[in-house]
């Protein structure tokens, strides 16, 4: 017995030294909070509720998607949002509504706040193409009398936005230009409340 123990133990310490020396790859984590810039809007005299952000299938995962020629969509498993995108790009939106000024309150699922003006959206896309980042969200606003019953539709879209970044351009550049990209989307979605409840 002590000499079965005794030859395994050099194999032992030979098996541990046959392992392939695999490289330590760091991972990288990215913001994904565009902010809005320039002075607020004209306020309305509506607070609005942002409903949670729902994901296209394919974003529910934190990794940097990229676009390849051929149409295939690769995962990068070291570079990442900092959270799941579509949760980032509520909080983002959220922010960015309630800095333009335009809503007397803009709240969350579970306020006890009435509100008149409802909002639903999507992340559709976000994603590195050849030449470009691309984020699109598609968005429907609703509206409700001070009974709150079933709520109206007054309006539904989508917006998409694309910001020029070079191919071959690093994580983190793909990541500003996808932020960016993601940033001009919101302005849009700003700009068509704006033009439904100023009819």
């Amino acid at each position: 017995m002590k000499r079965r123990l005794a030859l395994g133990l050099p194999l032992l310490a030979g098996g541990c030294s046959i392992l392939p020396d695999r490289p330590f790859i760091e991972s990288q984590r990215f913001a994904l909070e565009p902010r809005r810039a320039g002075p607020p809007g004209a306020r309305t005299r509506q607070a609005l509720l942002l409903r949670t952000m729902r994901a296209a299938p394919g974003l529910e995962s934190r990794g940097l998607r990229r676009l390849r020629p051929d149409g295939s969509v690769t995962l990068a498993p070291y570079e990442e949002w900092l959270a799941p995108p579509a949760d980032l790009a509520e909080l983002a939106l959220r922010q960015w509504l309630a800095a333009s000024g335009r809503f007397t309150a803009v709240t969350a699922p579970g306020s006890r706040l009435a509100t008149s003006l409802i909002l639903e959206t999507e992340l559709l896309i976000l994603q590195i193409e050849p030449n470009s980042a691309h984020a699109a969200l598609a968005a429907l606003l609703l509206t409700q009398g001070a009974d709150l019953g079933t709520p109206r539709p007054l309006g539904q879209t989508t917006v998409q936005a694309r910001v020029s970044v070079d191919a071959g351009a690093a994580a983190p550049a793909q990541a500003a230009a996808m932020q960016a990209a993601l940033g001009r989307a919101l302005a849009d979605v700003e700009s068509w409340i704006v033009s439904l409840i100023s009819v």
